[in-house]
């Protein structure tokens, strides 16, 4: 009889944003990768910032899972394909366990109860200590079929304060796999949606493993969630036979960073690929027949792009050739006129006649799913900039009409001219002919 091969899955979920969640799941997945497992990482939502992280941490491409920009069936694909090869599967949610797009739609635990996986609860137990039972009863029970395995209190102040916790989890009869002591070294400052590129890594892991050793059951947690590995899943390709193409992809540290994998295998099966650096290279790699030009944060570098005169020309007269653009938020910042900030005017591409305004400190966060009809088609993504397109008679219709999660229209607009594709929304196009959007 043949035995069903088993391997450790779980989602690691919290009751809300800030407790702790980013940083113990890198945590717990360098961990689990220097006891020699080979850790395959995902993200629930449309997140850019900690995908990198844990691509850094456990060596394999870490794979957005979202249920609003995707169908159930294509996110079951994704999980199920990653899985091949791999000796642990960690999903870290977002944002609290419940929290979607429309109540808990599109949340970490829909995904969770999708691909039938265990969650573990990160709990931030500073400033509590009985009043923890109605919390996790009510985590615990609110969706009977979300399965809670386990507990792990961050922050904890004290041996007597563990105490405490752990007299909650025996009245409850719930699992407790461990408890991290407070650590201020570990204090890691926001930036936008994520945690800060610049700072130093690899000392806050190696303190944060030491910790991870000391105060979680890593063996009771491995043991709890052990399931089955996935069936493989036939998703047909989204891209029809064609002649391959040659396709040029910006991406650097910062300025053009914001890359789905998925993206990447879609495009490395259109043809051939090759990576360049607006901020360095001279020129569009030669021949190219697709541009693709990703989010980022091209306004933290205005410098650097406006000096590289040289391949500001190659896009421009590439794009004003006719060539095929898809440019996604800050690919769409390269492609205006230039940045307007408070030290004067960033010249950049001159591809679309509109000029960006930069973040300013009070300026409001445009934040939220988006969704528009093209070529008869549905396009899902996300949008998230500070940055504005700054009011002026020449600024283009929208090509298109934008609404949130519910249905509420949006004002963003969305560029067409020529071949080129632009707007402030992330698209999500793992289920769409990428060709097609410039039929």
């Amino acid at each position: 009889m043949k035995t069903e091969l088993q391997i450790p899955q779980f989602l690691l979920a919290a009751p809300s944003s800030g407790s702790g969640k980013t940083t113990l799941c890198r945590g717990l997945m360098a961990a689990l990768s220097r006891k020699g497992y080979r850790v395959q990482p995902y993200k629930c939502g449309p997140d850019y910032i900690d995908t990198k992280f844990h691509t850094a941490v456990c060596g394999r491409p870490s794979i957005n899972l979202d249920t609003f920009m995707t169908t159930p069936g294509h996110v079951r694909a994704l999980y199920a394909r990653h899985t091949e090869g791999a000796d642990a599967c960690v999903v870290e949610g977002m944002m609290g366990l419940f929290d979607g797009y429309d109540r808990d739609r599109g949340s970490s635990a829909e995904i969770a109860g999708l691909l039938s996986l265990p969650t573990v609860l990160v709990v931030d137990a500073r400033s509590t200590a009985y009043s923890m039972a109605a919390l996790l009863y009510g985590f615990t029970r609110f969706r009977p079929e979300v399965e809670v395995v386990g507990v792990i209190f961050n922050r904890v102040g004290s041996p007597r304060h563990r105490q405490m916790l752990l007299q909650v989890c025996t009245d409850l009869d719930i699992r407790c796999l461990g408890c991290l002591p407070k650590a201020d070294e570990l204090a890691q400052e926001s930036r936008y949606l994520g945690l800060d590129f610049s700072l130093p890594q690899e000392s806050l892991l190696a303190r944060l493993t030491e910790l991870i050793d000391a105060h979680i059951d890593l063996d009771l947690l491995l043991e709890q969630t052990m399931r089955p590995l996935p069936p493989s899943v036939d998703t047909p390709a989204t891209e029809p036979p064609h002649t391959p193409l040659t396709i040029s992809v910006a991406r650097n540290e910062e300025s053009f960073c914001f890359l789905y994998e998925e993206h990447l295998e879609i495009l490395r099966r259109m043809g051939s690929v090759s990576f360049f650096d607006p901020e360095r290279d001279e020129a569009l790699p030669p021949h190219t027949e697709l541009l693709y030009l990703p989010g980022g944060y091209p306004e933290k570098h205005l410098d650097a792009l406006a000096d590289n005169v040289s391949m500001l020309a190659s896009v421009r007269a590439y794009a004003q050739s006719g060539g095929r653009v898809l440019a996604e938020c800050g690919g769409m910042i390269y492609l205006s006129r230039g940045v307007a900030h408070e030290h004067g005017f960033a010249p950049l591409c001159n591809v679309l006649p509109v000029t960006i305004g930069r973040e300013k400190p009070h300026r409001r966060l445009s934040l939220g799913y988006r969704s528009f009809e093209w070529g008869g088609r549905t396009l899902r993504g996300h949008e998230f900039h500070y940055t504005q397109i700054v009011p002026d008679a020449n600024v283009p219709p929208s090509a298109a009409t934008l609404y949130d999660a519910r249905g509420g229209r949006v004002d963003t607009p969305v560029f067409r001219q020529q071949n080129v594709l632009a707007s402030y929304t992330h698209l999500y196009w793992g289920e769409t002919d990428v060709l097609a959007l410039f039929t």
